[in-house]
């Protein structure tokens, strides 16, 4: 006799009515506000690429029809006073752990506190708007701990952050590769041809991102591979040094005097509002975890495990759409075909002639939303600094890529062949030509260089609109 268990569940606040209607069952909503700084764009369709051949400039025509789906993007580039934020954060998070290490004269004042889930009850990071706890002056040891993240030069005696001890080291749980069929854990769900026999036995690699630190304190990181066994194994970690590199500045530009803009562009408050630049695709993509990781920890409580859409670089198809605004007439992000306005003012700042960068008003970058912007309401899409995409950059481009929401992603391993380590960017810069300010141009930088005329944005998907 065959015995059938029923097992009837709440239905969370819906009930099924006498009638046996399906009426479904709702899911928790959290609504999101507004990402503060960003602005939206909406969901259309263009012909991404060049419109047309310029044997003059080599560009092939290569248009594709694509679609985009809804996304957050910052107005303006990220400046240096945002990311500056970030390296603080990194620089207290230091402190904040010598602090409690008894190598430091620890004190239990400064033991940071966690929940059932190992989550810092309080942000790890020393407040300096608030006195030391008690309210009494710091020992030495604790000052210790504190200026221990500086470094004084021992020529010039000049004190400032070292640079060598801003790392942020960060996870990320690879869920498209954990979906992948052939990545299932079950071995009946990598194949759904019944006609083909699967193998429980089936040895399945997997590569992934670790990073540790060495007992002589270097950092390592590197790929591994090894047999897929649990869901752990689709999670990258990696230690970054984040603290932008201030010497592209001289190194860009080896015969020129630009050794103001070494020492000062990135620290000193008059470029507060200059976008960063020094800053690596890997950096940059940091970032965009760390700003991820600040949203989480501002809902609090319960809230921390509700589903959110990370920031995080734009995709190439991403960019072009938001720079034409949305409009595939467009190859620039305003409507005309020339980057001068018709009362002969510049519409963005690139390099107007031959060694002349001021005659749109500025030597190199300038001030992010100092012109106009375009129809969605983004600032310096063209020109000022060229930006990071996230993605990887093969020569075909977009014909290798869908037409919804295309992507192509590739995260080089260390081992990988250099060429393999190309990123994406767009926009133009200001030490670039009007022709590569264009929204249809696309370039390349390897994923682990810095220099000064590239920054980035972030975006975020916006999750469950239904309206255009």
């Amino acid at each position: 006799m065959t015995v059938v268990y029923v097992l009837i569940l709440a239905s969370c606040g819906r009930s099924i009515g006498d009638s046996g209607e399906l009426t479904g069952v709702g899911a928790m909503a959290w609504s999101e506000p507004n990402p503060y700084g960003m602005v939206l764009i909406k969901r259309g369709s263009f012909e991404m690429g060049p419109p047309k051949n310029d044997s003059i400039w080599g560009i092939h025509q290569n248009p594709k029809g694509i679609s985009i789906d809804n996304f957050w993007m910052d107005a303006t580039e990220i400046t240096n006073a945002k990311y500056r934020q970030f390296v603080y954060w990194v620089r207290d998070s230091i402190i904040r752990e010598r602090l409690y290490d008894p190598a430091y004269g620890g004190n239990e004042l400064f033991k940071i506190e966690e929940d059932k889930n190992g989550d810092p009850l309080d942000q790890p990071i020393l407040d300096w708007k608030r006195p030391i706890p008690t309210e009494r002056k710091a020992t030495e040891e604790e000052l210790l701990a504190i200026n221990s993240v500086n470094r004084k030069h021992p020529v010039t005696g000049e004190t400032r952050l070292d640079p060598e001890q801003m790392y942020y080291r960060y996870s990320v749980y690879d869920a498209t590769q954990a979906a992948l069929r052939r990545n299932r854990l079950n071995p009946d769900r990598r194949v759904y041809n019944t006609d083909i026999k699967t193998d429980p036995n089936e040895v399945i690699m997997i590569s992934k991102d670790t990073a540790y630190i060495t007992e002589d304190g270097k950092v390592i990181n590197e790929t591994i591979t090894r047999p897929l066994s649990s869901e752990w194994d689709f999670l990258n970690t990696y230690i970054i040094n984040i603290y932008p590199d201030e010497s592209v500045w001289v190194n860009d530009f080896n015969n020129s005097y630009n050794e103001p803009y070494m020492r000062m562009y990135f620290n000193h408050p008059a470029y507060d509002d200059y976008p960063i630049v020094g800053v690596s695709w890997e950096q940059a993509t940091a970032f965009a975890v760390w700003r991820t990781d600040m949203l989480r920890r501002s809902l609090g409580g319960t809230n921390r495990s509700v589903q959110i859409e990370p920031y995080r670089l734009p995709t190439e198809a991403e960019f072009e759409y938001a720079a034409r605004g949305g409009k595939t007439e467009n190859i620039y992000p305003w409507r005309q075909d020339s980057p001068v306005g018709d009362k002969g003012c510049f519409l963005a700042n690139f390099k107007p002639g031959e060694g002349n960068y001021t005659q749109d008003g500025h030597l190199t970058t300038s001030r992010v939303g100092s012109f106009a912007p375009n129809e969605f309401g983004l600032y310096d899409m063209a020109g000022n600094v060229a930006e990071w995409t996230s993605t990887a950059f093969l020569e075909s481009g977009p014909e290798i890529m869908n037409d919804i929401n295309p992507q192509y992603y590739y995260n080089a391993a260390k081992e990988d062949p250099y060429a393999s380590k190309k990123k994406v960017v767009r926009g133009g810069s200001w030490k670039d030509v009007a022709q590569f300010v264009r929204a249809d141009m696309r370039s390349f930088e390897y994923q682990n260089e810095q220099r000064s005329y590239i920054g980035f944005r972030c975006v975020r998907t916006q999750v469950g609109t239904t309206k255009k």
